[in-house]
């Protein structure tokens, strides 16, 4: 057994299912699966990783700490008028189909946001594509189902969610068919996986803050090749990106930034 057992339990989870820990800051990762490992009575490293593999359950918990599957509509609602305000019009002014990534998706509630964003601005559910992805299949598979609580709805206008969710019971809200029909989920590791290319716009919030910056560097990188000239990054209210000519991206607006035409610098 390895001297470092977080290491070694790092390693063989690799191995194993392509998760590669050690691109996530160690301190907060360790602290959140640590409690896991307690929680199942585990008292190795080494003995947590043969019930992650034997037992589901155990394992599903694993990933909802590793990925922190936390979600709202119209999260941080400032940031979707510029969206709607500076983005929609400029796709209203183009012929071509809208090519969007939502990527660390979690259980859904931002890519369908960015959907009804559109809707409302005036673009045709035929005018777009949304892909949807995140590394945990279970959560996808919620997403999939559109069905939230009311707590996912708090930030969203009343003639918003009248238009775009069916009420379900007192608590469970369902998203309407027009908003699913233009978003598609799929599994991806952000870390390992290709990145497609000739997105018009990238939404990645809240997940950039967990990794390390060598990570964050590679994956600005990737996210620059996988947009068109122009086209916009995303991240979250605490996710700034500093010196973003750095990765080939200009500021466009506060947690916005536009691929420039300058190569990322090696």
């Amino acid at each position: 057994m390895a001297k470092d057992e977080y290491s070694w339990f790092a390693e063989q989870l690799y191995r194993w299912i392509g998760v590669d820990l050690h691109r996530y800051k160690r301190p907060q990762m360790e602290r959140r699966l640590n409690s896991v490992r307690q929680k199942w009575n585990c008292g190795t490293w080494e003995e947590f990783f043969e019930l992650l593999k034997r037992d589901r359950q155990v394992y599903q918990e694993f990933l909802d700490k590793m990925t922190i599957n936390v979600s709202e509509f119209y999260r941080n609602p400032g940031r979707w008028e510029v969206i709607a305000k500076d983005l929609v019009p400029r796709y209203l002014g183009t012929s071509r189909k809208i090519r969007c990534w939502s990527a660390a998706c979690s259980t859904g509630e931002e890519p369908y946001t960015l959907a009804i964003v559109f809707l409302e601005g005036g673009l045709s559910p035929q005018r777009f594509d949304i892909l949807a992805t995140d590394i945990d299949e279970t959560a996808m598979e919620r997403a999939k189902a559109g069905v939230y609580r009311n707590s996912s709805l708090e930030s969203v206008p009343e003639e918003v969610k009248r238009k775009y969710f069916k009420r379900l019971g007192d608590d469970r809200w369902e998203v309407q068919p027009v908003v699913k029909q233009s978003v598609t989920f799929r599994r991806h590791n952000l870390l390992a996986d290709p990145f497609e290319k000739g997105f018009d716009l990238i939404v990645c919030r809240n997940v950039m803050i967990y990794f390390t910056e060598d990570a964050k560097t590679e994956l600005y990188r990737k996210f620059w090749d996988s947009l068109v000239p122009g086209g916009i990054l995303f991240v979250g209210s605490t996710e700034p990106i500093f010196q973003p000519e750095r990765y080939g991206f200009r500021v466009f607006s506060t947690f916005f930034y536009e691929k420039s035409d300058l190569t990322p610098r090696s």
